[in-house]
């Protein structure tokens, strides 16, 4: 179960409008495509040690694209937004 856990998020995604986010106590995350609110949910808890209190989770389809007169499409992406409980905090920027 932890192997499959620790599989499900891929990245925090850090930009201007999830910095505005966390202000509110919002964290996104790259989610793997088979991942689901509950599995989000246990692997933020069993990584951050942190009580979550909402999930959403957002897919966002790839883009058409040419390339020298070849159409390609990019992959779809999914991501959750993650609402943690009043006075919990991650540290996204915390250097390794």
């Amino acid at each position: 179960m932890n192997e499959r856990l620790l599989g499900v998020l891929r990245a925090p995604l850090v930009s201007e409008k999830t910095a505005r986010l966390q202000e509110a106590n919002q964290y996104v995350f790259e989610i793997a495509q088979a991942a689901t609110k509950a599995d989000v949910k246990a692997a933020v808890e069993q990584l951050f040690d942190v009580q979550v209190e909402a999930v959403n989770v957002v897919t966002i389809k790839g883009k058409t694209k040419a390339f020298r007169s070849r159409l390609g499409t990019r992959g779809n992406r999914r991501k959750a937004y993650v609402r943690l409980r009043e006075g919990q905090t991650i540290d996204v920027m915390a250097k390794a």
